[in-house]
């Protein structure tokens, strides 16, 4: 995996837990609901392109969402990026900090219009999740049933 790439090309570095996670795992489903998108070795613009492209529609969701403090995507300072998404159309993104990736905590965009923030990395989020550790606010509970995507799929975001 050239994470290098990844990060030059995305302009950030990314939270070390992610980067083990996806060198260590292929592209994965949490109990048919949860897809965590892992770059494919060589096919690491194509990942990024990916990322573009969820970036355009959680722009629009942060346009649309009444929040109290109103949230942007990335590139804007503290900006949203995506790094999983749910089979359903739900976001499960990063809400980034200038003091880098490390301090990094989850916000979850619901499709139905439910933002919510996890204190916390994507890989303790995942954890939490699906021991029911953290209340998933609207979204179903997610077994820790794990589906591995492969061939055509693994990609997709």
């Amino acid at each position: 995996m050239d994470w290098g790439l990844v990060e030059a090309e995305l302009g950030l570095a990314l939270p070390a837990d992610f980067t083990l996670l996806c060198t260590l795992y292929p592209t994965f489903d949490l109990g048919d609901f949860l897809r965590v998108a892992a770059p494919v070795p060589g096919q690491e613009q194509a990942w990024v392109q990916g990322v573009r492209d969820d970036l355009d529609i959680v722009a629009e969701w942060c346009e649309d969402a009444e929040l109290v403090v109103p949230l942007r995507p990335y590139p804007a300072p503290g900006g949203v990026l995506p790094w999983a998404t749910s089979l359903q159309g739900d976001f499960f993104l990063w809400s980034t900090s200038p003091a880098g990736p490390g301090e990094w905590t989850v916000t979850v965009a619901s499709r139905s219009g439910g933002w919510w923030h996890y204190s916390g990395g994507a890989v303790q989020f995942l954890a939490d999740l699906v021991t029911g550790a953290v209340e998933p606010w609207g979204l179903p509970s997610v077994p820790a049933q794990v589906t591995w995507v492969l061939g055509r799929d693994a990609d997709s975001r």
